[in-house]
């Protein structure tokens, strides 16, 4: 796969700070982070993996494909030895993700995706979840 046609969709972690302050949750943080970005797939509803303590520090790197409907299709872990019920987790809630499809000449196109997962812990004081 030639690195050009993969896209990488992360959370920097200096616009993340500035994103919560503003929105109401992480889910809406995580998507707002994203407004107005025209290079790809644009995630517009984020679903929070439920993810168990112990995975906190681990990373898994999803790819998958963003289809001209916004769906993501074809979800795998590509993270070598990466514990299987965490992908699975992970998965799930990627697999319930919106996005506004890429665009060429002014038609939505799929689009491959790779998506870093870093799992944290206590990120706020409700709940434990991957952060993105």
């Amino acid at each position: 796969m030639n690195t050009k046609s993969k896209l990488a969709l992360s959370l920097s972690l200096l616009v993340a700070p500035l994103a919560l302050v503003a929105a109401e949750s992480t889910e809406k943080a995580y998507v707002e982070s994203y407004r107005n970005r025209a290079d790809g797939p644009v995630p517009t509803t984020v679903i929070k993996p439920e993810v168990s303590s112990r995975f906190a520090g681990k990373k898994v790197v999803l790819e998958f494909v963003v289809d001209a409907t916004g769906k993501p299709t074809d979800i795998k872990s590509v993270t070598p030895g990466a514990n299987a019920e965490l992908v699975s987790t992970v998965s799930e809630a990627v697999s319930q993700w919106k996005f506004s499809p890429a665009i060429v000449d002014g038609k939505p196109v799929a689009r491959k995706v790779a998506l870093p997962v870093n799992i944290v812990a206590n990120y706020d004081t409700a709940t434990r979840f991957a952060l993105n």
